[in-house]
């Protein structure tokens, strides 16, 4: 009778753990959390973006192709790059708008210096913000009106030669849709 204690206690032990398991553990299938709906959620999903290149010419006449992801739709251009932690050089991304007006972007969850790169509808380069700060909420716009910016790490201009004037080529982007 001395073990009787002893095996309830026990007993007691394994339900409470079994009452605490995971659903999935007891063959229930686990509680769906829904998905995100806000996209400047760090956890939010954006669906793969369409590849494209941008060509742009230095201020010596070299050229130089960036791999870029587009982002053409309203979720993708207010997702951007937030919550990135590295961008490679000759990497970046490329925002296409419906018209051309003054563009303005801000950094609020953006985990690295990007520049900015505003391109006008007939192509030019109409204005570069560099190394912009992450993580602010300052309006950063370089007061102009482009269809069309390209975010690449910060400094790439600079070391590039890359300077507001250039003519800007994309290649991949005329299949396109821009959704408003």
């Amino acid at each position: 009778m001395r073990h009787r204690p002893l095996m309830t206690g026990a007993l007691a032990a394994l339900l409470m753990l079994l009452a605490c398991q995971a659903p999935e553990a007891q063959g229930k299938p686990p509680a769906s959390r829904p998905a995100p709906t806000d996209v400047s959620a760090e956890d939010y999903v954006l669906p793969p973006l369409p590849r494209a290149w941008v060509r742009l010419k230095d201020a010596f006449g070299g050229i130089h192709r960036v791999e870029v992801e587009v982002a053409a739709t309203p979720e993708s251009r207010a997702r951007g790059l937030m919550w990135r932690k590295e961008m490679a050089s000759g990497k970046g991304m490329l925002f296409l708008f419906p018209d051309e007006e003054v563009q303005s972007f801000w950094m609020r969850n953006t985990l690295i210096p990007l520049d900015m790169l505003f391109i006008n509808s007939k192509m030019q380069l109409v204005g570069i913000i560099e190394r912009a700060v992450p993580r602010t909420l300052t309006p950063r716009s370089v007061g102009l009106p482009s269809q069309f910016v390209l975010e690449v790490p910060g400094g790439w201009c600079q070391s590039m030669g890359v300077v507001k004037g250039i003519t800007v080529e994309f290649e991949g982007v005329s299949t396109l849709s821009i959704v408003p």
